[in-house]
C-alpha cells in the first residue's frame, strides 16, 4: 500500500512540474509583447512611434530644448550612417528637418533599417516624427549613397525638468535572406 502511494505521489509530483514548466516557457514567450505594450503605455525606454505625426499648431517660443542626433550601426552592416548636425536646439512646437547621410560601403545592394531610440525614456512619448526614413526599409545599391530626412517637433507637452533629448538611430542589415534552393 506504501509503494502505491509513492508512486502516485511521484506522479503528481511530476505533472506538477511540467505544468510549471510550462507555465514558465508561456510566461517567457509572453514577456516580448507585454514588454512592447508597457512601453507603449508608459513612454519609457525611449521607444518612439513608428507613426507619422501631424504638425503641432502651438509653438513655445519662450522656451528651448536641445536635441542630439546619434547614429550607430549594427556590427556588420558595411555603411557609413551619420547625423548632419549632432545638436540642435529646438523651440517646443515648432517643425524641423534634420538629415541623416547613408552611405553603402559594399560592392552589392544592400537594405538598411534604422530603429530610433529617445533618451530619457520619458521624452520618447513627446518626441514626434512627422517624417522619417526610419519609417521604411532604405535600399541602397554598391557604393551609394543617400540623403535621409527626419521632420519633427517636440511637444510643447514635455515636462519642465527636461532640457535635453537625445535621438539615437541604429541601423540595422534588413536584406531578405535569399529563397532556399531546391534541388
Amino acid at each position: 500500500m506504501a509503494h502505491a502511494d509513492q508512486e502516485k505521489g511521484k506522479k503528481k509530483s511530476l505533472l506538477s512540474l511540467i505544468a510549471m514548466s510550462l507555465g514558465m516557457f508561456g510566461f517567457a514567450f509572453a514577456l516580448v509583447p507585454l514588454y512592447d505594450v508597457f512601453c507603449e503605455v508608459t513612454g519609457i525606454n525611449g521607444k518612439t512611434s513608428n507613426q507619422a505625426a501631424i504638425a503641432s499648431e502651438q509653438v513655445d517660443d519662450k522656451r528651448t530644448v536641445t536635441v542630439e542626433f546619434m547614429a550607430y550601426i549594427n556590427p556588420g552592416m558595411a555603411w557609413r550612417f551619420e547625423p548632419e548636425v549632432t545638436r540642435l536646439v529646438v523651440h517646443p512646437g515648432e517643425t524641423y528637418t534634420v538629415r541623416y547621410s547613408a552611405q553603402n560601403l559594399t560592392q552589392t545592394a544592400t537594405v538598411g533599417q534604422a530603429v530610433p531610440s529617445v533618451s530619457p525614456g520619458l521624452g520618447a512619448q513627446y518626441f514626434n516624427k512627422i517624417e522619417c526614413f526610419c519609417f521604411n526599409r532604405q535600399p541602397l545599391a554598391a557604393g551609394a549613397s543617400a540623403e535621409l530626412p527626419l521632420l519633427f517637433y517636440i511637444d510643447p507637452k514635455l515636462p519642465e525638468d527636461i532640457n535635453t533629448l537625445t535621438l539615437a538611430y541604429t541601423l540595422f542589415n534588413a536584406q531578405p535572406e535569399p529563397a532556399a534552393q531546391t534541388q
